[in-house]
């Protein structure tokens, strides 16, 4: 990162992208009635929310840069606070959504804290540490939840009347 601005840009996107994320994924269990689920991204999204609302915070005033979706400083293809849609099951269990969550939470709290420790401006490092340190709490929060969720049986994916695909 060369700049806050540019930080924040990106911080903005992370947090947005990550809300939406948790948003599509409770829409979507909402549909399968797997309301367990659907209640922790909805409390992950709000979670988003709030860090993105701080980032916006901190950027008034700023005249942040356009950055083309391709040209994110991300360390994969999507904002690394993202869960991937393939690790949502329609039958996926708070287990699953706890340690899909934790995962995004854990590469959101990396990002940040490669910027804190890579970046020039002593003043980007410093907010970069506390963007990881929110974030830490959000992995330490995840992980609590996780320790006391049971996980799921073997069998928990079949169904003996799996949704049919429309054309």
């Amino acid at each position: 990162m060369n700049s806050l601005a540019e930080f924040l840009a990106h911080a903005i996107t992370l947090e947005d992208e990550s809300a939406h994320r948790f948003d599509e994924l409770a829409d979507a269990l909402e549909v399968h009635h797997n309301g367990d689920v659907v209640e922790l991204f909805r409390k992950m999204a709000h979670y988003s929310r709030l860090h993105l609302a701080d980032a916006r915070k901190r950027a008034e005033g700023m005249d942040l840069p356009h950055i083309a979706p391709w040209d994110y400083k991300w360390p994969g293809a999507e904002s690394p606070e993202t869960i991937e849609v393939f690790d949502a099951h329609y039958k996926m269990t708070p287990f699953h959504a706890l340690t899909a969550a934790l995962d995004s939470e854990k590469r959101g709290q990396a990002f940040y804290a490669d910027v804190a420790e890579t970046a020039k401006d002593a003043t980007l490092r410093a907010l970069a540490a506390e963007f990881a340190a929110e974030e830490g709490d959000h992995v330490n929060l995840l992980q609590s939840w996780l320790a006391r969720t049971p996980p799921p049986d073997d069998h928990w994916s079949e169904d003996m009347d799996p949704p049919a695909a429309v054309d």
